[in-house]
This record gives C-alpha cells, structure tokens and sequence, in this order.
C-alpha cells in the first residue's frame, strides 16, 4: 500500500502560503496597502479589518490614501493605526488620512532581517511538526500490518523529498525578502 501524502502536501502548502503572507505584510519602507491588512478597527461596537471600513490607495511610494466611508470612523481609524505598532506616521486631512512610511535605516533593515529569520523559523517548525505527525502515521500503520516494511522506507523516502523541497521553498522566499530589504 502506497502512503497518501495529499493531506500533508495541503498542510504544507499552508505554511508556504502562511509566510509568504506574513512576509508581505511586514513594512520595508514602501507604501503597501497588504500592512495594513493586519490594522482592526472599532466601528460601531464591533471590531472589523480596516478595508471593510474604508478604502485604502496609494497616493505615491511612501504614502498610502485612507478614505474612510464614514467620517465619523477617521478617529478609530487613526487610533487603530497607531496601536498596530507597525511604525507609520498617520496624517489626517479633509478627504481622509495619509499613512506615510518612514524612510528605512541600516539597523531598522537588520531588525526586519531578524523578524525574517524568527518567522522563518516558525514555519520550519510547523514543517517538523508535520512530518513527525506523519511519520508516526506510518509507523503505526506497519505495525498494523497495513503496510510492509519496504513500503514504510520508500515513505520515509518520500517523505524526506517533500520535506527538502518545502523547505527550499521557505528558504528562497526568505531570501527573495531579505535581498527586497537589504536593497
């Protein structure tokens, strides 16, 4: 009996899709609508993602447009902003706010390198904790006789190519990243 791997192909694919998420969403000195994806604003008693309360543009490569649907919303708004700790400065005017991206330095690109490697760690991670689920899979199966010994080694086998290729995967966006960072 051949080892099913589609479930954990799936998972995998989740991690992979998880940072390249996490990765987009970090500042690297660009006006970038998606770091503000993670912004939740209080609009009428309720906590909602910025987008569903205004809309966001960008106005140049540092500055981003937040028109807001409902004036009264632009305090909430700015309040939301400043509480995500993402380091933006917020400027509000008669047609909305302006989000302006600070100007990166050589320590803040460092910072962003070592944020980089934590959540590429924590993906590598989930990868090893997968793989173990896996494996015990596999292992109890064999000793349910559902699976031949051979048949658990060409697993293994198996099992380790998806591995390294997952992980090349998590290791070329994390330099495609750095190098964006880096300049």
């Amino acid at each position: 009996m051949q080892y099913n791997f589609s479930n954990f192909k799936t998972e995998l694919k989740k991690v992979e899709e998880f940072l390249g998420k996490e990765y987009r969403e970090l500042n690297i000195g660009r006006a970038s609508p998606m770091v503000l994806d993670s912004v939740v604003v209080e609009s009428y008693g309720s906590f909602v993602p910025l987008k569903n309360v205004a809309s966001v543009s960008i106005e140049d490569p540092k500055t981003l447009r937040i028109a807001p649907w409902d004036k009264t919303q632009i305090k909430g708004i700015e309040k939301a902003i400043a509480g995500s700790n993402l380091g933006l400065s917020v400027v509000v005017d008669d047609l909305g706010m302006r989000v302006i991206f600070p100007q990166l330095t050589t320590e803040s690109r460092q910072t962003l390198v070592k944020v980089l490697k934590e959540k590429l760690e924590e993906s590598r991670i989930t990868v090893r904790r997968e793989r173990e689920s896996v494996w015990k899979d596999v292992e109890s199966k064999e000793e349910k006789s559902e699976m031949t010994e051979d048949e658990k080694f060409r697993a293994k086998d198996e099992l380790q190519k998806i591995i390294d290729e997952v992980n090349g995967n998590l290791e070329a966006t994390f330099e495609k990243k750095q190098k964006e960072i880096m300049g």
